[in-house]
């Protein structure tokens, strides 16, 4: 069977994926209490040091890991990266501290957070990376998106 126009550039495609690596991009975390807050959906952002916007990309689809380096890692769950935002500590508001740890809302916390897991002293200064993220749920979880109920 020979395609021609639109099928077979999408028989193209499905071939292409096939025959090719996916790369796998992961947030992994290191502490078992942020698994717990990301079950909870209490933690929905990471801020990493650094500029990390060449690495993650709004829209990307990663595996959420906690585990300690070189040890097997939990799979949290998948989620879709929502926003990466590259600035200094000292421009992070509360509400994104909040997000990454629920248990904090300052810069200097944040900072004195972020020495302790770097093992370096962080300042206002530092560039950060902001990584807002969603979990991947599976089924229907949002109404108006199920069969006849689109329009």
């Amino acid at each position: 069977m020979l395609l021609a126009g639109p099928a077979h550039e999408l028989a193209h495609s499905a071939i292409s994926l096939v025959d090719s690596q996916a790369t796998v991009y992961a947030l992994n975390f290191y502490s078992p209490l942020v698994a717990d807050q990301l079950r909870s959906g209490r933690k929905s952002a990471t801020i990493r040091l650094g500029d990390k916007s060449g690495k993650y990309k709004k829209g990307m689809v990663v595996r959420v890991l906690c585990g300690v380096r070189f040890s097997p890692r939990e799979h949290v769950f998948d989620a879709v990266i929502d926003k990466v935002e590259v600035k200094t500590l000292g421009e992070l508001s509360p509400r994104e501290i909040e997000h990454d740890n629920p248990e904090i809302r300052r810069t200097d916390e944040m900072g004195n957070f972020l020495g302790q897991l770097y093992n370096r002293e962080i300042g206002p200064d530092d560039t950060v990376t902001v990584i807002r993220f969603s979990q991947i749920m599976n089924g229907p979880v949002v109404p108006g998106f199920r069969e006849n109920e689109i329009f």
